[in-house]
C-alpha cells in the first residue's frame, strides 16, 4: 500500500502515471490535509484526513505536491515518523539504465533521463522534459514539462524551472532559483535568482504620468 500525500492537480497525474505503470487504485491510499478535503473523491480514490499521522511509520509514501518547499516539508515530517519514500515513474518515461533515481521522484510522461544523470530525493521531473547526459539535480527541485536541461547541468535543491524552459550545457542553477516558463537561461545563477531578472525597483516609470 502507498501512501499518497496530495490530492490536487499533481496528485492527480502522480495517480495516471501509477495506474499507467500497472497498479491499481486499491494499492493507493490518498491523503490531504487542506480544509474541506477529506471525504471527497479524486480519480476514483476517496481522500484521508490527516496527510502526516504516526500510522506511516514503516509504510511507502509517496509526496505528490509540485510546491518544493510544502514537498520537502511533507517529505522529511513522513521519514521523522518512520515512513520510506516510493518513486513513481511513469512507463513511457525513457531512463537511462545509467541514471540514478532518487527517493520520492515523480518521472512524468515521455520524460527522458540521460546517462550519468544524478537525480536526488523528491524532485519532480514533468512530461516531456529532457535532463541530459551528466546532469545533477538536487532534492526537491521542480523540472516542468517540456523543460531542456542540455549535458552537464548543475541544479540546486528546490529550483523550479517552468515548462518549456533551456538551461544550456555546463551551467548551475544555486539553490532555490526560479526560471520563468519558455525561457532561455544565459549564465549560472545565484542561490534564489529569478530569470529573467526581475525588472530594477527604482526603473523610470510613466504610470501616472499626464497625457495631454
Amino acid at each position: 500500500m502507498i501512501q499518497l500525500i496530495g490530492a490536487g492537480g499533481h496528485g492527480k497525474v502522480v495517480i495516471d502515471a501509477w495506474l499507467a505503470g500497472g497498479g491499481r487504485l486499491a494499492d493507493l491510499r490518498l491523503r490531504d490535509g487542506r480544509s474541506g478535503m477529506a471525504g471527497s473523491t479524486v480519480l476514483g480514490l476517496v481522500v484521508d484526513h490527516p496527510e502526516i499521522v504516526d500510522d506511516l511509520s514503516g509504510l511507502q509514501v509517496h509526496v505528490a505536491i509540485g510546491d518544493n518547499r510544502t514537498r520537502r516539508q511533507l517529505t522529511e515530517a513522513a521519514l521523522a515518523v518512520g515512513a520510506s519514500l516510493c518513486t513513481i515513474v511513469h512507463p513511457s518515461a525513457v531512463v537511462s539504465r545509467f541514471a540514478q533515481i532518487g527517493d520520492g521522484c515523480w518521472i512524468g510522461p515521455c520524460a527522458i533521463i540521460g546517462p550519468d544523470v544524478t537525480i536526488e530525493g523528491g524532485v519532480i521531473v514533468g512530461p516531456g522534459a529532457v535532463v541530459d547526459h551528466d546532469c545533477r539535480v538536487a532534492s526537491h527541485a521542480f523540472i516542468g514539462a517540456n523543460a531542456t536541461l542540455a549535458g552537464g547541468v548543475s541544479v540546486g535543491e528546490m529550483v523550479r524551472i517552468g515548462p518549456g524552459a533551456t538551461v544550456p550545457t555546463g551551467l548551475t542553477l544555486g539553490t532555490r532559483a526560479v526560471i520563468a516558463p519558455g525561457v532561455n537561461v544565459l549564465h549560472d545563477l545565484q542561490p534564489d535568482e529569478p530569470w529573467p531578472a526581475a525588472p530594477c525597483s527604482d526603473a523610470p516609470t510613466t504610470a501616472g504620468t499626464h497625457h495631454p
